[in-house]
């Protein structure tokens, strides 16, 4: 794709600090680093979000994900912990429309934080039945 920043990235066209790079993917820092050793790790291939993988792409880009963390990880002994994110469309705070994966290494004192809601008083086991059913009823199996 021609107007990808990523895919320009990946074929030179626009300078990144590489990390890491294969036949399938690509590694990078993320010029925002939110946290020291940010990286973004991203499929060669231009698919949009997580809903565009086949089953060889998703095999192929996540068994490479322990290395590239493990790196990361080695890189500097304050790391004390990761985050591993993968934001798909706008809502989910997609702002780069190529599939990647954010590499977040954590510090003790970061200042780098996520909030998850708790709506378990909202729910109950009719509730959870109904979800469950409607997500069960999409596998074709």
């Amino acid at each position: 794709m021609t107007d990808c920043i990523f895919c320009k990235i990946i074929n030179g066209e626009i300078p990144s600090y590489k990390i890491y790079e294969d036949d399938v993917v690509y590694a990078f820092l993320d010029i925002s680093q939110a946290t020291p050793g940010h990286t973004l790790v991203v499929p060669k291939k231009h698919v949009k979000d997580i809903f565009e993988y086949d089953e060889d792409l998703a095999a192929a880009v996540f068994a490479r994900i322990p290395k590239i963390a493990r790196a990361v990880k080695a890189s500097n002994s304050e790391i004390i912990g990761m985050n591993i994110l993968n934001n798909n469309g706008k809502a989910a705070y997609q702002s780069v429309f190529h599939s990647h994966i954010h590499l977040l290494p954590r510090y003790a004192d970061d200042k780098f934080s996520m909030t998850f809601i708790n709506n378990e008083e909202e729910y109950d086991e009719a509730k959870y039945k109904a979800v469950q059913d409607a997500i069960r009823s999409q596998f074709k199996d």
